[in-house]
């Protein structure tokens, strides 16, 4: 069996969604769906500054991994981009994209993909507060 054609990127550098789009649209489709993660400024009630990101050398063959098996599963064209490093409030640290026939569908692949993302991608985050404190989310 052929695996799917995925994009699935791990960077430093801010993300482009347009090129993320540009990867799973075709002219077949008449819904795009994609999620952008974007720090925010405030967690569990302290005020958030910036987050750094931290990824597992492998981290992009695990996007990968779970990008083809979404696609696998879904029969849809998916991609996805994590950003890693220090992003500040308003940065975009992730996007995913699905492409697809019918919205509803769309919304469901990319709804699963993020999901997924989030559970298996080796990827940290350190949340700096107001004040100087900090924590480790998804250890």
């Amino acid at each position: 069996m052929t695996e799917p054609e995925v994009l699935a990127l791990v960077t430093i550098e801010p993300l482009d969604r347009a090129d993320i789009e540009a990867f799973v649209q075709t002219s077949g489709d008449g819904a795009l769906v994609t999620f952008e993660g974007v720090i925010r400024d405030h967690d569990h009630g302290a005020s958030v500054t910036l987050l750094e990101y931290e990824a597992h050398p492998e981290a992009e063959r695990f996007l990968r991994e779970t990008c083809t098996e979404v696609a696998r599963e879904t029969g849809l064209r998916v991609a996805a981009a994590h950003r890693i490093g220090s992003l500040a409030v308003g940065d975009v640290a992730l996007v995913a994209s699905v492409a697809a026939p019918h919205r509803a569908e769309a919304f469901a692949a990319c709804a699963l993909l993020v999901d997924r993302i989030k559970e298996r991608t080796p990827i940290w985050k350190r949340q700096h507060f107001e004040g100087g404190a900090t924590e480790w989310v998804n250890l």
